[in-house]
């Protein structure tokens, strides 16, 4: 049935022009049955294949079929060819304009047909002497009914398609939105991945220059202490290769989660590990927690652990030898606090690699950046007395 309905549509001209020869057989017969003699034979046959011809054609070009039918029924009446089976052409070429024609056919079709058993009844009027003029207007409607028909069915599904080739260019529109929106998303999250890519090189390779310095100036008068420093280079190189595989696979596979190989994000417990690494580089900080420890959103924890790694990456590498810094967490009943100060005398001139006094570098802009996809609050600054501030306040879930 599938494959019967599937040729229809792909010879519409075949089935009509089937259809076409199917009336031109019935209206022959009806012509040999009914005909009273040669003559109107002769006259009735163009008229005849003038109409199939409409219905054979009436998909290929529709208006000129329209005004075909015209024609044979002007013709009809001018001759007084008496209407037949052949006349069933015009309610399909009236339903036919008005679903697939041109605006002025489809209305030239409906004035046609509210007119054609009016000029009918006038052209044979009833031959019933009892007849009336009420009976034949009640005629003449009730012939008229099947044409208005036809020209409506035909005008609703030009309407239904005209609504469903809406919704096919509407849907069109939103899967091309949803494509830039795609690339959109898929550019951010690579920026994200470069700020990643950023605070990994930036705070490990610092320490690993931090280390092979020290570990220079003191390998001949304390070689332990020169070993101590090159183990924690070779730990802090694998920690920085393992998480650029992590971020550069992303960049690769386009979702982290593929696979699970990568290193898990780092959080607020790993804070403290970051603070005695930074301390094995000769910088004193002092690390406290204030509150109760809870179970936090990763993306709180990891913006938590970016923004002190930043600060101290950056008072390490412009604080001055003599900088101190002090980290404090502070959990309140609906976020976490995040203090980070230092008194490094380089503070007020050199804040950022990337940037100027103001702070706006690359570093501050990502720590802003995170900050704000959590929701939360960043200010930073010059202390008073000296040295740079940074305080944030990360809430447990975003303002809506």
């Amino acid at each position: 049935m599938q494959r019967l309905y599937d040729f229809i549509r792909r010879h519409p001209t075949g089935v009509d022009s089937f259809w076409a020869v199917f009336l031109l057989g019935l209206s022959g017969l009806s012509m040999v049955a009914t005909a009273d003699g040669r003559g109107e034979r002769l006259a009735a046959a163009p008229i005849v294949l003038g109409l199939c011809t409409v219905v054979a054609l009436r998909r290929r070009a529709p208006e000129k079929m329209l005004l075909l039918a015209v024609a044979m029924g002007a013709a009809q009446l001018v001759f007084g060819v008496l209407p037949g089976v052949a006349d069933f052409a015009m309610l399909v070429i009236v339903f036919t304009v008005a679903a697939v024609g041109e605006r002025w056919a489809s209305w030239l079709a409906l004035v046609c047909a509210l007119g054609a058993a009016g000029l009918s009844q006038l052209r044979w009027p009833s031959e019933v002497p009892e007849t009336g003029v009420l009976q034949q207007v009640f005629i003449g409607i009730v012939m008229t009914v099947p044409f208005v028909l036809a020209w409506v069915l035909g005008d609703s599904m030009r309407t239904r398609r005209a609504y469903f080739s809406q919704l096919e260019e509407r849907a069109a529109r939103l899967e091309r939105e949803r494509e830039a929106q795609s690339k959109v998303a898929v550019a951010a999250e690579r920026a994200r991945i470069a700020r990643e890519l950023h605070d990994v090189v930036a705070h490990n390779v610092s320490v690993m220059v931090v280390q092979a310095d020290g570990a220079a100036y003191v390998m001949d008068a304390a070689p332990d202490q020169a070993r101590q420093a090159l183990e924690t280079i070779s730990s802090t190189g694998r920690q920085a290769l393992a998480e650029m595989r992590r971020l550069l696979g992303v960049l690769r596979t386009g979702d982290a989660q593929e696979s699970g190989e990568y290193v898990p994000q780092p959080d607020v417990e790993q804070i403290e590990d970051l603070v005695e690494q930074v301390r094995q580089t000769g910088l004193a900080v002092d690390f406290k927690v204030e509150g109760t420890p809870r179970p936090l959103p990763s993306g709180v924890e990891l913006t938590a652990y970016r923004i002190v790694q930043e600060a101290l990456t950056n008072t390490r590498k412009h604080g001055g030898p003599d900088a101190g810094a002090s980290v404090r967490l502070v959990y309140f009943d609906d976020g976490l606090g995040l203090l980070v100060e230092d008194d490094g005398r380089g503070a007020a001139h050199e804040l950022y690699e990337d940037g100027g006094a103001d702070g706006a570098g690359h570093g501050m802009i990502g720590m802003r950046e995170r900050v704000g996809m959590v929701g939360g609050t960043l200010d930073a600054g010059p202390r008073p007395g000296g040295g740079f501030r940074i305080s944030a306040l990360l809430p447990l879930k975003p303002a809506h």
